[in-house]
This record gives C-alpha cells, sequence and structure tokens, in this order.
C-alpha cells in the first residue's frame, strides 16, 4: 500500500530549506542500480554515487533485504545496550583490517571527530598535556564539525565562525621535506587522506606514505587515514591503505560504508581503544541496528575477490574513454584516481569551468560530480554495469561536444 504524499517541486526548497546548498533544478524519486529516474520521469545515468556514498548503486537486492529484516525486527536500542547487528560488523571490520576494535557513529565527520579526539586523549596520557598538535594537509577535507573543518585544509570552510581550534597546523599534500620540518615531539598526529577527494582527487605518492608513517613512529605520534572517501571498495582494495602497504594507527570510514544508508566508523588498535574509556565519548545513534545491518550486507558484497577485482577493471574502462575524450575536445589534461574514485583534470583552457560540465551533462542524462572548479569527479557504483558505463560516458561525450561547440 502506496502512501499518498502532498506534491512537492524544487522550488520548495528556497521556500523552506536553510539555503547553504545549491540543490540541481531536477528532483530524483527513484533509482535503480546506476539508473535515476526524476520526477518528470527523465533518465539519467548516475556516475555521482551520492558522492561515492551508493557503494552498490540504488535500491541493490542485499541492502533492501537487509534493511526490511531489521526494520521489522529492532530498529534503536541506545548504547545503554549493544545489539547483534553492531557486533556482527565489528568483527567483520577487524576480521578484514589492521584494526582490534570499532566505533560507530554516524557521518565521516564523527567518525574523524573521534579519530581527533582519541588521538589527543592517547598523547594526553602518555605524554602529558604538551602534546596535542595535529598535522593536516592543505586542501584536506575531513568534515564539517568545528573540529574537523579546522583539521581539513581550506579555509573557506572554516573561516568565519569564530575562533579556531588551536594546535593544528598544514603542509602541501605530498611534500616530505615540508612534513618533515613540521613534525615534532609535540606532534600528536598526522591526518591524511589515502587520496585527496574534495582537494581534486589526488592520490598520495606511496613515499610520502611512507614518510609519514616513519616521521610518526619517530616522534610517537598516531598516523591517522581518512578514508570516509577511499574506503569500502573504492580503490579496488577494500581500504586504500591496503593498496599501498602503510598501516595507520586509525583509520576513519563512512560514505561507502552503508551503501546510502548513515554510517560511519573508527577502526584503531586495542592499545590505542583502551584510551577511550566509559565515558570519554560517545553518540545517540551510533552504532544502531539498522545502520549496522545495512553496512554489513555491504561488507559482504563488496568484500570479495570478484567486486573488488571488478573496481580496477572498470576504472580502465572510465579512464580510457575519459582520456579519448580529454584529447579529442581538449577538456582534459590529465586523469587521475584510484579505482572507481576518478577525477578528470580541466585543461588550461576550462579551468575553473568543472560546473559547467556537470550541469551539461545533466542536461544529458549523465550525473558527474566536481572536486573544486577544476576538476570533474566520477564516484559512481562500484558495480556499475560495463553498458552503463558506455552510455553515461557517450552521453558526457554529447555534452561535451554542446559545450566545445557553444
Amino acid at each position: 500500500m502506496s502512501v499518498q504524499h502532498d506534491p512537492v517541486q524544487r522550488a520548495d526548497f528556497d521556500q523552506v530549506m536553510v539555503p547553504n546548498y545549491a540543490p540541481a533544478g531536477f528532483i530524483p524519486v527513484r533509482g535503480a542500480g546506476s539508473r535515476v529516474w526524476d520526477q518528470s520521469g527523465r533518465e539519467l545515468i548516475d556516475f555521482t554515487g551520492g558522492i561515492a556514498v551508493n557503494a552498490l548503486g540504488h535500491c541493490h537486492p542485499a541492502l533492501v533485504a537487509a534493511l526490511t529484516e531489521q526494520a521489522n525486527t529492532l530498529w534503536h536500542i541506545s548504547n545503554v545496550f549493544t545489539n547483534e547487528p553492531a557486533l556482527r560488523l565489528a568483527h567483520k571490520l577487524v576480521e578484514a583490517t589492521f584494526a582490534d576494535r570499532a566505533f560507530f557513529c554516524n557521518s565521516g565527520a564523527e567518525a574523524n571527530e573521534a579519530a581527533f579526539k582519541l588521538a589527543r586523549r592517547v598523547a594526553f596520557d602518555r605524554f602529558g598535556e604538551d602534546k596535542y598538535e595535529i598535522i593536516a594537509a592543505t586542501n584536506s577535507f575531513h568534515g564539517r564539525t568545528l573540529f574537523t573543518v579546522s583539521v581539513g585544509g581550506q579555509p573557506k570552510y572554516s573561516d568565519g565562525f569564530g575562533p579556531k581550534i588551536q594546535g593544528i597546523s598544514h603542509v602541501p599534500y605530498n611534500d616530505i621535506e615540508a612534513l618533515k620540518a613540521l613534525v615534532s615531539a609535540k606532534t600528536c598526529a598526522v591526518v591524511l587522506e589515502p587520496i585527496q577527494g574534495e582537494g581534486g582527487v589526488l592520490p598520495a605518492d606511496l613515499a610520502y606514505l611512507q614518510a609519514a608513517r616513519d616521521l610518526c613512529d619517530e616522534y610517537d605520534a598516531l598516523l591517522i587515514f581518512d578514508e570516509v572517501q577511499s574506503g569500502m571498495g573504492r580503490s579496488g582494495s577494500l581500504f586504500a591503505y591496503q593498496h599501498y602497504g602503510v598501516i595507520p594507527d586509525i583509520l576513519s570510514s563512512a560514505k561507502s560504508l552503508g551503501g546510502g544508508f548513515p554510517i560511519g566508523a573508527m577502526l584503531t588498535t586495542e592499545a590505542l581503544a583502551k584510551h577511550l574509556a566509559v565515558g570519554t565519548h560517545g553518540t545517540t545513534y551510533g552504532g544502531n541496528p539498522l545502520a549496522c545491518a545495512v553496512a554489513e550486507a555491504v561488507i559482504d558484497v563488496v568484500n570479495t575477490p570478484q567486486v573488488l577485482a571488478g573496481v580496477k577493471a572498470k576504472q580502465q574502462r572510465f579512464k580510457t574513454t575519459l582520456e579519448h575524450l580529454g584529447e579529442q575536445y581538449g577538456v582534459f589534461s590529465q586523469v587521475r584516481g584510484l579505482g572507481l574514485l576518478i577525477g578528470a583534470v580541466l585543461s588550461d583552457a576550462w579551468k575553473g569551468k568543472a560546473k559547467a560540465i556537470l550541469d551539461a551533462a545533466a542536461l544529458h542524462g549523465v550525473m558527474v560530480l566536481q572536486a573544486g572548479p577544476d576538476v570533474v569527479r566520477f564516484a559512481p557504483s562500484l558495480v556499475v554495469e560495463d553498458a552503463d558505463i558506455d552510455e553515461g560516458l557517450a552521453r558526457l561525450e554529447r555534452a561535451l561536444i554542446e559545450l566545445t561547440q557553444a
């Protein structure tokens, strides 16, 4: 039995919503796999993945089944009690990674907040109150809470909200010498994205991550990898740190972890986890049965050889065509990224026009993202069908033809 709803249109957004977003002019209402339909019934191919969230596309049968079963069983019980889905998910994440312990929350920002608080608490407990400095990368993105936006190296997101959290420094990404110059006995953590997502889909150099690991070991600091966007199969490995072979002390995950259902996780070792004793940190909804049941279904599907190998094959399919389009129409100078987190870097003539390409693509029936004004970003379903890749890129080509002939 379907529920009757009052009609709403895109114009309603401008009347009733806080204007901190500028959503597209159409409203998607239904999705299946890598295709969505808007209010008018128009079909679009989705290469955005809900910003690297819908790891298995829209309405994947395994996720629908897990959510439906759990919705008929137990929704919320609070952290006064534990629950079975949370314990099953924690076991699977621990078994698949370096970690011994998991903390569940609701978003990437919350996972990073927990990671940063843990790093400062460990340093406080072990070395005293003077060891609290956090080093992060310029153009990084770690969330929108006051702490995480201060750690993120993009002042446009952190300016104008009063005094910033102290003890945070930023260095250029992939610059080993700059990192060496800043790490000291006061450093409690170095925080890096193995692939900078919002900063332009920029993968780390292996030597850079290795140097960060060595510096943290030398100065008794913790290495935190923000894998909110790069994790859960996105890179072609379950987590990008496994692709590089550099092991962090703390890892944050969210986005694809829930396949579209809100959940975040902080993973760490037993020795570090004990510093978050009872009462030191918490969350009302974190680890709720609904989110954990869905995330368990996601990891069961994604953490398989065929899906992870498929990510690498599909990346090659994207890259080959995007490089061809870049050459033919003079729009892309480079196609970079890992797995199905892909950035098409705009050529000098097209610098600053990522939004124009995004808008034109939508008019031609394909949804893409940007990562700053100079990079078109693709973060599709990890199981996007080859036919959808080909058709979506053909639609993108039609948008590029229109733009270049204008």
